[in-house]
């Protein structure tokens, strides 16, 4: 493999921005970035991310998908790809996964990276959950994926939203061996050796 290759799948969960934020973490560094993005998230997108239009975020990746195109490059395990990180990834998109209904672009390089054993990291977007949601991603975490809510850590001393999300983001990226300069690491970049009062 000549370039490394991530996959960016954005699903229509809320939660738009950590698709936008995986991909301007991703932008400096020497990724190749591909990009689909899902019908309903699309819908979501104007509701979260109305300061960027589509064309934008697209800007942001190296290759762009249409949801349709089941015969794109990221269709096949051929086509080498460290994995796959879906952000944020909605309960049908989790479902599809799941069951292996490979009904769109998204649901199918998902698919593709979990047969191909590559790395596959689900930023699951619901509360409360039901036990479908729950069985779903039992069966994900069985045939080797990584369920990773953006659940944020607190102990970040976050100031504003956007450190909860890059933090959530950078986070999943470094499940793909990724070294994301944004992530403080605890007991490197973190001095927390603070006592409770």
């Amino acid at each position: 493999m000549t370039a490394r290759r991530i996959i960016i799948g954005i699903s229509g969960a809320t939660g738009f921005a950590y698709g936008i934020k995986a991909l301007e973490l991703l932008k400096p560094m020497d990724v190749e970035t591909h990009l689909v993005i899902s019908k309903a998230a699309q819908i979501t997108q104007s509701y979260e991310a109305s300061d960027y239009s589509i064309k934008q975020i697209e800007s942001l990746a190296d290759k762009v998908y249409s949801v349709n195109n089941i015969g794109a490059a990221i269709a096949s395990g051929s086509f080498k790809t460290m994995g796959m990180l879906v952000a944020p990834c909605s309960m049908r998109s989790l479902s599809a996964i799941a069951n292996s209904f490979s009904d769109n672009l998204l649901t199918r390089a998902a698919d593709v990276v979990l047969k191909e054993r590559r790395r596959l990291v689900l930023m699951v977007r619901e509360s409360p959950l039901n036990l479908a949601h729950i069985k779903n991603m039992e069966a994900v975490t069985l045939m080797g994926g990584v369920i990773f809510p953006p659940v944020p850590a607190l102990y970040q001393h976050i100031e504003s939203i956007d450190d909860v999300i890059t933090h959530s983001v950078a986070r999943a990226l470094d499940l793909f061996d990724l070294d994301i300069p944004a992530l403080p690491r605890w007991g490197e970049d973190m001095h927390l050796n603070r006592h409770p009062k």
